[in-house]
């Protein structure tokens, strides 16, 4: 079965999406190597083209880069730090990040869908990472957004799917793909998130904060890749009100 992820026509194999941003450069590579992952995030700070210390150097090959636009408060900051990430030979994609609450970090789902619609018309591929309201997802997809990614928990927590209710409501009315940004923190919670019919899972602080990085890597791979297969399968049904056996109890004594 073919079964690629298509964000802005682009094709990928995985469905998972690696954040960079709280690894060391040298780890980084190792954890892109056993992730799997064809995508990763990378704030634009780190992408200075005139330092010794550029992340984009310790990104493998073939990666797709995935610049933030971390610290925009407003739409037009935002602009202007994915036109800076595309003068640094970052490419063309971009995920929008409109933050001005500092406690909770919570996106400003109104400016976000200012930034999508600016950054769109410029010709970027545009996932904005979103507070999951149905009614902010629709107005993203109307400004040119080519994903939507929901948070599933505070960014950093770890909580897991926090708002799996209201990321299930997207998943069924947007025809984009729906991918699950900020707030995992194990495999199973990842799995979860496909199992549900997410098109694919960001992770990042899950990974860093674990003992082993690089082997957590490797365990958000198989978990997204199982849960991927899940879906894909057709899940089976849930009883709630009685027990069925999984084997026959009458008639292995008759002749």
């Amino acid at each position: 079965m073919i079964d690629k992820l298509i964000i802005g026509g682009h094709e990928f194999n995985s469905r998972f999406i690696l954040g960079s941003g709280k690894f060391s450069l040298e780890m980084t590579k190792k954890v892109l190597e056993n992730s799997g992952a064809e995508m990763a995030t990378i704030a634009v700070r780190r992408a200075d083209s005139n330092s010794s210390d550029n992340i984009i150097n310790y990104i493998p090959e073939g990666i797709t880069l995935l610049p933030n636009t971390s610290g925009a408060r407003t739409a037009e900051e935002a602009l202007k730090i994915a036109m800076l990430a595309r003068e640094l030979g970052c490419g063309d994609f971009v995920k929008v990040e409109v933050i001005r609450d500092t406690k909770y970090l919570l996106p400003d789902n109104y400016e976000t869908i200012k930034a999508t619609e600016l950054l769109a018309k410029q010709g970027f591929i545009v996932m904005p990472y979103m507070y999951p309201d149905l009614g902010a997802a629709r107005a993203l997809v109307d400004a040119g957004a080519s994903a939507i990614m929901p948070l599933g928990a505070p960014i950093g927590s770890n909580k897991g799917l926090v708002t799996k209710d209201f990321i299930s409501m997207i998943i069924e009315e947007i025809e984009l793909p729906v991918i699950v940004d900020a707030g995992i923190g194990r495999p199973s919670q990842a799995c979860e998130a496909m199992e549900m019919g997410c098109a694919a899972v960001m992770a990042n602080t899950a990974i860093a904060t674990a003992g082993d990085p690089a082997t957590m890597a490797s365990a958000f791979k198989a978990a997204i890749e199982a849960g991927r297969m899940a879906y894909l399968s057709g899940l089976g049904r849930v009883l709630n009100d009685r027990a069925e056996a999984s084997s026959p109890l009458t008639g292995f004594l008759e002749d």
